[in-house]
């Protein structure tokens, strides 16, 4: 008989490989050093996600060092919306499209712009 222990995870969000290689090109081309996350209210069901480049994070931001020369900061206001999000880069088409993967969405709009937590 084996036991196994959960451990949760303090991780707020993480990168696919193909999030890293995008933004890793894109903040060399920026000359910026981090990735900031947040969320502004916004849109028909509550919620936008809002990607910056920064210099560096805010005094209250979560940091992730994603690998690659990404780094990330997370909002601390945004922490709860976001916890255990993965963020992908996929091709829709011609298009590259930034994917929100977040457990804690209930809701989203038609659009997609805009989320909704329970």
């Amino acid at each position: 008989m084996s036991v196994e222990t959960f451990v949760p995870s303090n991780t707020v969000v993480s990168l696919t490989d193909a999030a890293k290689k995008h933004f890793s090109a894109k903040l060399a081309k920026a000359d910026k050093n981090w990735i900031r996350l947040s969320t502004r209210v916004s849109g028909c069901t509550g919620y936008a996600y809002v990607l910056d480049f920064a210099d560096s994070p805010e005094a209250d931001d979560e940091t992730l060092d994603a690998g690659d020369n990404v780094k990330v900061a997370i909002a601390s206001n945004a922490v709860s919306l976001l916890r255990g999000t993965e963020i992908d880069y996929v091709m829709e088409g011609v298009n590259g499209v930034i994917k929100y993967y977040n457990p804690n969405v209930v809701d989203e709009c038609g659009c997609g712009e805009s989320f909704n937590i329970g």
